[in-house]
């Protein structure tokens, strides 16, 4: 059956079927909508006491639901200026350091830095023999992502692909998933070197919107596309740590990289741990 649902992927038209539930997840269909949030809720299990708006009639659309809003205080951001937090609720897939430019995917399988960067090499070379995190967003997690630590945005690439799942069954058994998926990836300077948060797409994933750019869709094809920040004045975007900067209308993965010899994953972090939005994740590595 596990063969039947991977296989399965590489016939159904991806980008076809994403669309389609796109479009759905963004209409305004009334009570149907909302017995459509009921049963998700319960067929997920999702925690709706800790929503800004826990009622399922709130929501004028499916994605209004899936990307809602948090209490305040619901995530406290852990301080300190050495301690970097988790970007989202998630699950830990992989995690560890960066080897001969390769990133863990899962059990005898890896990827290319290069490759799940846009095909940019000296990029990659800022992050050789640093370290990676991927957390995988379930679909009850909360989908907003937001900062790991202060930051200045110096790129933003599209990168177009696949549209796999993203669940630990496919990490398993499709070569190169995370490098061959649809992707944005967004470069910030930081107090801890350069900082890479890679937003990867997926199977139904709807669209991946940050809070500078809006929803990113360019033209289909295979173009990579790239665009340059300022460092400083009006342009320039500016985040601080645990402040959102993109969120995924239906679920995916997150991967950060970290350069050489900057920082030290937090103690709880295991494969397969739960993370919470706002806890400690990496630290200093001359604070660790």
């Amino acid at each position: 059956m596990d063969k039947f649902k991977v296989g399965l992927q590489y016939w159904i038209p991806q980008h076809a079927l994403t669309r389609l539930v796109g479009k759905l997840a963004s209409a305004k269909a009334g009570g149907l909508t909302t017995a459509i949030i009921r049963w998700f809720i319960k067929q997920y299990k999702v925690n709706m006491s800790e929503a800004l708006h826990s009622d399922p009639k709130h929501f004028k659309t499916f994605n209004e639901f899936f990307v809602r809003e948090l209490k305040e205080g619901a995530r406290p951001i852990a301080e300190g200026e050495t301690v970097i937090v988790h970007p989202a609720d998630a699950c830990v897939s992989q995690f560890g350091p960066i080897n001969d430019g390769k990133l863990i995917q899962a059990k005898g399988h890896d990827f290319s830095a290069q490759e799940l960067l846009g095909g940019d090499e000296s990029l990659a070379n800022e992050f050789s023999e640093g370290e990676f995190a991927t957390l995988y967003l379930s679909p009850r997690d909360y989908h907003r992502v937001h900062m790991p630590c202060d930051g200045v945005l110096r790129q933003m690439i599209y990168v177009p692909g696949d549209l796999f799942s993203v669940n630990p069954l496919t990490a398993e058994n499709v070569p190169n998933l995370f490098a061959r998926n649809e992707r944005v990836v967004c470069i910030f300077d930081t107090e801890f070197g350069p900082v890479a948060q890679v937003l990867v797409g997926a199977t139904i994933v709807g669209s991946i919107e940050l809070i500078w750019a809006g929803t990113v869709t360019p033209p289909t094809g295979n173009t990579v596309y790239r665009w340059d920040y300022p460092a400083e004045g009006d342009k320039a975007v500016v985040l601080k740590k645990g402040e959102e900067m993109g969120r995924f209308k239906l679920g995916s993965t997150v991967i950060n990289l970290f350069a050489k010899g900057q920082i030290t994953f937090d103690g709880s972090m295991q494969l397969s741990e739960t993370t919470v939005m706002g806890t400690p994740y990496a630290h200093r590595k001359d604070e660790a």
